[in-house]
């Protein structure tokens, strides 16, 4: 019996269901284009077996020990590391045992989807994992990662992946990247620039991180203007790595388009540390415009995925560090704090700047009017708390009336759980195709529009929008 029901999305309605069945039929194998998400450029790099079932799926899958952690499963037993190097659970079968007596915790939930279909699809298993099946499943799992066609690069080619980008601190080495480059494989393996680490005053070590940034930088110093140069050197040595985009998860969307003397004044009191929160939220709305400017010049794209308060648990965060699915959702603005920067540079026919938000109040209120009138925005897809099969929904209902669909970038998964990514791009065309389907059954679209469509949401809207 399989996991998966060959007609999961799809309408309950026979006629509707059909028409999104040949829908889906059409990109079901179409290329896979990830242009944002956090896998591990290592894998690929060195090519190495992953360790065992539960470093594949648990521990690195917040969407995972965050659902489990809320029943009161430790994260130690999960084997996450502890920032302080202290003992957690090392045994992949003990952790895989705890993962799969408490898998009906994910009963109904996007994640159930992506791990079912991974479990199917991937390595061949029908039968539902439980604490009675727990052991089969580990030893098939281990077994199968001892082979050369489940290696990283193997995987890679087996997804149909056609372009993927991890995203890296602008102190990062790309050690990896370079890797991956001198080897000669031909997987298209590419960065993102991340500079969070250097433009959030309140990130750990701010002050120590923008030092040895400027330096990397090729930089004599830490003034204004050497610190603006060092992000240029840097996002140059990113591009020359393949990246297309720079991200940004700021608390907010705010942006500041301060004179020139002014933001440099602002620059020295919050490197100083004697900036408070205003002053701090301001550094960060007034870089975002920085960076919109540094992205007229390169070409780089930039992504804005603001609302999230970050590390909601401090406790959480001084035992196990940052991102361990403690980051929780907030209520954004995006109207009036991307004025200051779309007054700037909005208009520019060089600057692409894609929206992400995990405020669905703002969708029909705020993000789709923006994007359907001015040039350089982009909606990001459903992201995060939102990638499943309603918040996508929502998302298409909400915006699609004003912004149409060419004013949003497809779908991007998002992930650092390797083996959800073909998993994650199958929902999300099962949902557009159940989407146009319903479209053409209302009248409201044609069916060889949603024919073409559909190929735009699966991967050709992604690939122009981020210059791929």
């Amino acid at each position: 019996m399989a996991l998966l029901d060959e007609n999961r999305l799809f309408p309950v309605d026979p006629g509707l269901r059909a028409l999104a069945r040949g829908l889906y039929e059409t990109v079901q194998a179409a290329p896979i284009v990830s242009p944002h998400g956090h896998t591990d450029p290592r894998w690929f790099a060195q090519n190495a077996p992953f360790p065992d079932p539960a470093q594949l799926f648990v521990t690195p899958d917040h969407y995972v020990f965050r659902m489990l952690h809320s029943q009161g499963v430790p994260l130690d037993t999960l084997g996450i590391p502890r920032s302080d190097g202290g003992s957690v659970e090392t045994d992949g079968r003990t952790i895989w045992q705890l993962f799969a007596q408490n898998y009906h915790l994910f009963r109904g939930t996007p994640s159930r989807l992506w791990l079912d279909h991974s479990f199917q699809e991937v390595f061949g298993l029908t039968e539902r994992l439980s604490a009675a099946t727990a052991d089969a499943y580990y030893d098939h799992i281990a077994d199968c990662l001892t082979r050369p066609e489940f290696r990283p690069r193997a995987l890679f080619d087996r997804f149909g992946i056609e372009v993927i980008a991890t995203t890296e601190s602008p102190l990062d080495d790309l050690r990896w990247h370079r890797q991956i480059r001198e080897s000669g494989w031909g997987g298209r393996v590419i960065t993102a620039y991340r500079p969070d680490p250097v433009v959030d005053p309140d990130f750990q070590g701010f002050a120590a991180n923008v030092e040895t940034f400027c330096a990397l930088g090729g930089q004599a110093g830490t003034g204004w203007t050497a610190y603006l140069n060092a992000h240029r050197t840097r996002r140059a040595c990113f591009k020359s790595f393949g990246a297309t985009s720079t991200d940004h998860g700021h608390p907010t969307a705010r942006t500041e388009n301060l004179p020139a003397a002014e933001a440099e004044a602002l620059y020295n009191k919050v490197l100083s540390g004697r900036a408070d929160a205003a002053e701090r939220e301001a550094f960060r709305g007034q870089m975002l415009t920085e960076m919109a400017r540094m992205s007229v010049e390169d070409g780089l794209v930039m992504q804005l995925h603001p609302g999230a308060s970050r590390n909601h648990s401090d406790a959480v965060l001084g035992r196990f560090g940052r991102d361990k699915g403690y980051d929780i959702p907030t209520r954004t603005d995006y109207v009036t704090a991307l004025r200051p920067l779309l007054e700037a540079v909005g208009e520019s026919p060089d600057l692409t700047l894609i929206l992400f938000t995990l405020d669905e109040s703002t969708y029909a209120r705020e993000l789709a009017p923006l994007a359907g009138v001015y040039p350089c925005l982009r909606l990001g897809p459903a992201w995060w708390f939102h990638d499943s099969y309603e918040g996508m929904m929502r998302f298409r209902q909400m915006t699609t009336e004003t912004a149409g669909f060419y004013n949003t970038v497809g779908f991007n998964d998002d992930t650092r759980a390797f083996c959800s990514i073909p998993a994650r791009h199958d929902v999300a065309r099962r949902v557009d195709a159940a989407f146009l389907a319903g479209l053409v059954g209302t009248g409201r679209l044609a069916e060889d529009e949603a024919f073409d469509l559909i190929h735009e949401l699966a991967h050709r809207l992604a690939r122009r929008a981020y210059r791929l």
